[in-house]
Order: structure tokens, then sequence, then C-alpha cells
């Protein structure tokens, strides 16, 4: 798995690239449970911590000096947390 990390180009495109998979993921984890399980029907947070996945997926490429995919997961997130805010406002 390190190796698979270490050989990935640096690039900020495939950050975004990753930083919007992880959470559409996540996020379809999420939509699946509040849609099925009644006592979750109200739990919109979920969708927060599909997010939130990506602060330690960033973590772990700062970790292995891979900067540039860390930005672009940064800048995935931050355009993930606009379409829930936008989600929650309209």
């Amino acid at each position: 798995m390190i190796d698979r990390l270490k050989s990935l180009n640096n690039s900020v495109w495939v950050g975004l690239g990753i930083g919007l998979l992880v959470p559409a993921v996540c996020c379809s984890i999420a939509w699946y449970l509040i849609h099925h399980v009644a006592y979750l029907s109200k739990a919109h947070l979920l969708y927060i911590g599909g997010i939130a996945v990506n602060a330690y997926t960033m973590q772990t490429f700062f970790k292995y000096n891979k900067e540039n995919i860390g930005r672009g997961i940064l800048a995935a997130t931050f355009l993930c947390a606009f379409i829930f805010f936008a989600y929650k406002v309209f």
C-alpha cells in the first residue's frame, strides 16, 4: 500500500480526483443508511462524516511528502463542504 502511495504522481489534479472520489463513496454509503434505516432518517450530518474522511486521507499524503496531492484533496474538501452547505440552505 505504501509503495502505491509513493508511486503516485505528485499532482494537484490527482489529489482533486482522490479528494472527490473518497467522499463520493462515503456519502453514497451515508445516503443508503439515511434512506434505509428509519432511525437515521434525519441524520444528514452523516454527510459531513463522509467529507471529514478527506482530512485523514490528506494527512496520509502529507506524511509521505506528497504536498501537491494533499493540496488537491484540501481543495476537494472545500468544494464538497460548499456543496453540503448549499444542500442544507436550499
